[in-house]
């Protein structure tokens, strides 16, 4: 059994093997954070609360288990939103304890890199894209569970940039899939910044992207000029997408990794995912991964899936297990 709260999405699903989903059900809250711009913390754990317990029940029903024919029990420890793991924590704790079933605290990000693992198994060594909208890293992978980050945002994560140029150019939360859609529409004409930092670093920066973007409306209205939101749009995620493949690349090359696997909620961008099967289309000897959209953004069998592989490898949780929102994927 796999339980993730670390944001506003309430999910408990049942994996059998760490490969075959028997049921992945997702209660989502966008509705509720969409007039707030953004998540509020205080109301995700609220709802959390009241769908837990209902949304628990549904997925073993759809399995068609019961607490008898569950191994282990997978929860996100960590990152994430502090009240929000707590519902997710307590309540393994709880179904942990009154069933006497082992529990294992797990890594969100290892989530959903593991992810991949329910589309194919994995070859190593390999490298993970990971983009979310907190997180932005290139992390490389020997072996199963373990974890070595070569490259992570120095400040604003892809998924973040989005949200803030969706909301200068009016549009709804979450504002990813709505900049990737007005980007399909536009031409990318307008000149954007690409941060490459070091020679020799997979660092990531956005924050000055996401400054340039705003500079270059607020310009535009000073002088009395009409940008079309669907150039602004095209040229914003080429700047995005440019940054994230080539650094891939460069990676993949270097570490002569046999796999690539795109990982996080962004991963679900369009742009992103035929940026990456163009690139790597003709690079013989590494494969693409690339997960269905359904498992892109938070679930729990992505949970389920990382944790199979951790209880295999031994480890356990005692019930003193805490939400963890600073939580180390290399530790």
């Amino acid at each position: 059994m796999g339980i993730e709260t670390s944001c506003d999405e309430t999910a408990v699903a049942i994996v059998r093997n760490g490969r075959e989903i028997l049921s992945n059900v997702v209660a989502s809250q966008i509705e509720s954070h969409k007039r707030f711009g953004g998540v509020v913390p205080e109301i995700a754990s609220r709802h959390h609360v009241e769908e837990i317990t209902i949304v628990l029940e549904e997925a073993m029903k759809q399995a068609n288990v019961t607490f008898e024919d569950i191994d282990a029990i997978a929860v996100t420890e960590g990152p994430g939103l502090v009240g929000a793991l707590l519902i997710g924590v307590n309540a393994a704790k709880a179904v942990a304890f009154a069933h006497n079933i082992p529990l294992v605290g797990v890594h969100h990000i290892a989530g959903h890199i593991y992810a991949n693992r329910l589309i194919e198994e994995l070859e190593f060594p390999l490298l993970s894209l990971v983009v979310s909208g907190g997180h932005t890293e290139l992390v490389y992978m020997e072996e199963h569970g373990t974890f070595q980050v070569i490259g992570e945002t120095r400040d604003d994560a892809a998924g973040e940039a989005y949200d803030k140029v969706a909301r200068t150019l009016n549009l709804p939360y979450p504002g990813g899939p709505h900049i990737d859609r007005l980007a399909h529409e536009g031409e990318p004409t307008i000149s954007l910044p690409r941060a490459w930092l070091e020679e020799d670093s997979y660092d990531f920066s956005f924050s000055g992207l996401k400054s340039a973007v705003i500079n270059t409306l607020h310009n535009a209205e000073q002088r009395g000029e009409i940008i079309e939101p669907e150039n602004l749009a095209a040229s914003f995620q080429a700047s995005v997408i440019d940054v994230l493949v080539t650094k891939t690349v460069k990676a993949a090359k270097e570490y002569k990794v046999k796999e690539v696997l795109l990982a996080g909620g962004v991963a679900a961008n369009k742009g992103l995912r035929y940026a990456l099967e163009n690139r790597f289309s003709d690079m013989e000897g590494v494969k693409l991964i690339i997960p269905p959209l359904s498992l892109c953004t938070d679930n729990a069998a992505m949970i389920a899936a990382i944790g199979s592989i951790m209880y295999e490898k031994g480890k356990r949780s005692t019930l003193a297990l805490n939400a963890n929102p600073g939580l180390d994927i290399e530790k």
